[in-house]
């Protein structure tokens, strides 16, 4: 099949490979020139406009989409208008789910066809293959599907969920049609969700094992300091690469994040290099708004969501106004 790559990033580059791997022909287009030409070094052909890329693609057109969500909007409309009745726009972008919506809506009524299809793999993808989330008309879905199975992982051992039969599900295969425009982005949505409870709830436990030492400190005794209970208790020094590495051994809290983890301990045991400030892309906010929309707890990904909003100073003002109150209620100073 011929499909139209736009956005040549960390993941839109390698899903380009992996496609040509599998013997699609690619015709690629980024605002950054050099990028194209890399992919074209590699066997792509190369659009220095979307009016390029489109022309060179037979019809109906498939073109796919990896750019960022603050502007996916402005190059769907831009590619849509060059496009014809029967052509595909694929969003593969972390983009909200409404948006999704909003645009298949919009572009049947010229009768163009939006897929969304949220994608996970990042910089491993080439290798491992992507998690494709999709939404999107049944029809439509399924006339992509050879370029679904080039980029999904593919089945690499029979699944227990199968019980080893055929074919139960292309969930098996690492690509899954999830429902109509948008579903594809709302699955992806709550597995950011659930991806940023996980990397706090990690981040959390290796935190403490590594304040486990605190018994060893000299501690001050002051009306400001709460004192340690039983410093015997914690003194503790840990090798942390060596207990994540541990834990990847047959332990059930093991997985592939895990592994990432362990991995950048062992390359950076004291993580130098490294501010402390994590951002936020989206997901996760658009994750807790659909929960308060239709009632569903979700307080672990609420955490984690403020957590890093706290590691970017938000709640510096909050925190200075508590030292203001304990000042003036109890004449309380802040330690320097």
């Amino acid at each position: 099949m011929h499909i139209g790559m736009v956005g040549l990033g960390r993941m839109g580059a390698n899903m380009v490979r992996r496609l040509m791997r599998a013997n699609h022909t690619c015709v690629v287009h980024d605002v950054n020139p050099d990028a194209i030409a890399t992919l074209v070094s590699e066997g792509a052909r190369g659009a220095s406009t979307l009016e390029a890329l489109v022309e060179q693609l037979p019809a109906p057109r498939i073109v796919w989409l990896m750019v960022p969500a603050a502007i996916v909007g402005r190059v769907v409309d831009q590619v849509a208008a060059l496009l014809h009745s029967g052509d595909v726009i694929v969003d593969g972008g972390n983009t909200h789910y409404q948006q999704a919506i909003a645009k298949a809506r919009s572009l049947k009524e010229r009768g163009i066809h939006f897929v969304d299809v949220g994608t996970s793999g990042g910089v491993f993808g080439l290798e491992n293959g992507y998690c494709l989330m999709i939404g999107g008309e049944k029809a439509v879905v399924a006339s992509l599907e050879p370029v679904f199975r080039a980029l999904a992982p593919g089945r690499k051992q029979e699944s227990s969920a199968s019980g080893g039969k055929a074919d139960v599900s292309t969930a098996e295969q690492g690509y899954l049609h999830c429902g109509p425009a948008g579903a594809g982005h709302f699955v992806k949505m709550v597995h950011n969700g659930i991806e940023y409870a996980l990397m706090a709830a990690y981040a959390e436990g290796f935190n403490l094992l590594a304040h486990a030492d605190r018994g060893l400190a000299r501690h001050e005794a002051d009306a400001e300091t709460a004192p340690l209970d039983e410093p015997e208790h914690y003194q503790y020094q840990f090798n942390i690469p060596a207990i994540a590495e541990l834990w990847r051994h047959g332990s059930v809290v093991r997985s592939w994040l895990l592994d990432l983890t362990a991995a950048a301990l062992r390359e950076n045991p004291d993580l130098e290099g490294f501010s402390g400030r994590v951002s936020d892309s989206g997901e996760g906010r658009w994750t807790l708004k659909a929960c308060i929309d239709v009632g569903t707890p979700m307080p672990t990904l609420a955490a984690a969501l403020f957590e890093r909003f706290d590691s970017r100073g938000a709640s510096l003002y909050a925190n200075k106004l508590l030292s203001a109150m304990r000042l003036m209620f109890g004449g309380h100073r802040e330690k320097t």
